[in-house]
């Protein structure tokens, strides 16, 4: 490999590195119960956490670097290959989708109290996890008729190529379009605009309490939370579009061009550098979903913090219980 592509996969598995430990960081911490959030939250965030490892598991591990260190395994059988793919995306849409699940329970939690009570219940909250996360394995079946063998060796069909038909049946591009639509061009809509409508609803219940207390004060509490409720919706949105948006010009560069997406594997294809870039982009949102919504939280800080001094903390005890011996 030259000095580019060993960069490239240094980055890609560094951000593989990352999230998992992010995320399993996450799933530890969050599932203990301990960071003082309700059941309902705690479900979507733990939830969110094990979709984004899975992401990375077979997005980055499985995919990627089995592809690149395992060339001829049972995963390079275009049967196998095919199989990745179409959880590839189930993982992908599964953790998008929670995410718009999510912040549409924030928005009825802050905008709707009547509704909240109804609503924002452990039972709703695991009915639409489950939910989600059915049908977004069910949405990508189809991915797997999609690919044929790119060659094949003594009747062993090696590797996946995209059909040619993909690209001219118009079910087959209804389909493509419907996918793109669900996943991220829906999902960023949904996001942005329960995102705007919760900080228009702070922002105006923030006004009429400064009214009623008749001061401008900053030092309100309730206002001060509210104020970092708005900069983390804002964090939200803004990272998923961010990086997203590079997988939507892809995507329409695709289209407006009639080219065909690149299933190869060469470092010095201008076209393929840029597929794998938005293809590590859109990843990396996998890396900060769950940190964006609970690194805010101050316990969730605290309970990270021993977790970091858990392993010195028991060494430390075993020297006082030798020493006291």
């Amino acid at each position: 490999m030259d000095q580019g592509v060993a960069v490239f996969w240094n980055l890609l598995s560094d951000a593989c590195l990352f999230s998992i430990t992010a995320n399993l960081v996450a799933i530890i911490i969050v599932s203990r119960g301990r960071c003082g959030l309700s059941r309902c939250i705690t479900y979507y965030l733990v939830a969110i956490a094990v979709t984004n490892f899975l992401v990375m598991v077979t997005s980055v591990i499985l995919n990627r670097i089995g592809g690149i260190y395992f060339r001829y395994c049972v995963l390079s059988i275009t049967p196998g290959c095919a199989v990745s793919t179409v959880l590839v995306y189930a993982t992908r849409n599964g953790s998008v989708w929670l995410t718009m699940a999510f912040t549409f329970d924030r928005f009825v939690s802050i905008c709707y109290q009547k509704l909240k009570t109804r609503y924002c219940t452990e039972k709703t909250a695991l009915l639409v996890i489950g939910m989600a996360i059915t049908l977004s394995y069910v949405k990508n079946v189809p991915f797997y008729f999609t690919y044929q063998p790119l060659y094949i060796l003594d009747g062993v069909p090696w590797f996946c190529d995209i059909k040619s038909s993909y690209y001219t049946i118009p079910s087959w591009q209804a389909y493509d379009w419907l996918d793109h639509i669900l996943t991220p061009f829906l999902p960023f809509f949904f996001i942005l605009l329960l995102n705007a409508l919760t900080v228009s609803h702070i922002v105006e219940a923030s006004r009429a309490r400064r009214r009623l207390k008749g001061s401008e004060s900053d030092e309100d509490p309730e206002i001060a939370n509210r104020k970092k409720s708005i900069v983390l919706l804002f964090a939200i949105s803004l990272s998923f579009l961010l990086l997203w948006v590079t997988y939507v010009g892809h995507f329409l560069y695709v289209r407006v061009t009639a080219e065909a997406y690149f299933t190869g594997l060469d470092f010095n294809d201008p076209h393929f550098i840029f597929q794998e870039t938005t293809n590590m982009l859109q990843l990396l949102s996998s890396c900060n979903n769950t940190f964006t919504y609970a690194v805010a939280q101050t316990k969730f800080r605290n309970e990270l913090k021993k977790l970091l001094t858990f392993p010195s903390a028991i060494i430390t005890s075993c020297f006082r219980l030798n020493s006291a011996s």
